[in-house]
């Protein structure tokens, strides 16, 4: 091996050992304005929920504009999911799967518009757009009146049809996960 070769294998060895205790000490802590930027889940109980509040006749104008090209006209037939429709399908053999029909918690339906709607511009719409589409959503699929009104107070509350569907499997309960055997 020469001594070119030698130096390279040392300066290697010497590189890997060092590069931790380099990166020691690499970046900063976030800030707490930092973190509030990036904490925007919402709980199914509300928790998250930021002010604002929008009405069904508002929802129904940024629906139009920003998610009927995807999810069609009133929310079904277009080229996306259907949102609407479906109840009393889940155990038939051609199951709908909607806002209205199997989704748990409307919260739910706030934080995915809010986290990944419109399609092509996510997380644009303001917070009062985000409670308009969703009373948009929930009135056309009869859970709220055509005059409904949600924000931060009335929307965990809604009740979902599809609420008490979803049953845990008991190898998945948490009180269950970690027990020795």
């Amino acid at each position: 091996m020469s001594s070119t070769s030698k130096g390279v294998l040392a300066a290697t060895i010497a590189l890997v050992f060092a590069a931790p205790a380099l990166a020691y000490d690499f970046g900063r802590p976030a800030t707490p304005g930092e973190i509030a930027l990036w904490d925007i889940d919402v709980r199914p109980d509300g928790k998250g929920l930021p002010p604002g509040s929008g009405t069904v006749a508002q929802g129904k104008q940024v629906f139009t504009e920003n998610c009927s090209g995807c999810h069609g006209d009133n929310g079904v037939g277009g080229l996306k999911d259907r949102l609407v429709g479906g109840q009393g399908t889940l155990a038939s053999s051609n199951p709908i799967k909607t806002v209205g029909s199997y989704w748990p918690y409307a919260t739910t339906l706030f934080d995915y518009i809010r986290r990944a709607m419109p399609y092509q511009a996510p997380g644009s719409l303001s917070n009062e757009d985000t409670y308009a589409v969703a009373a948009y959503l929930l009135s056309l699929n009869g859970i709220l009146t055509a005059d409904g009104k949600l924000d931060r107070d009335s929307l965990p509350k809604v009740k979902m049809p599809n609420r008490d569907g979803f049953v845990p499997e008991p190898e998945f309960d948490p009180a269950n996960l970690f027990k020795k055997k």
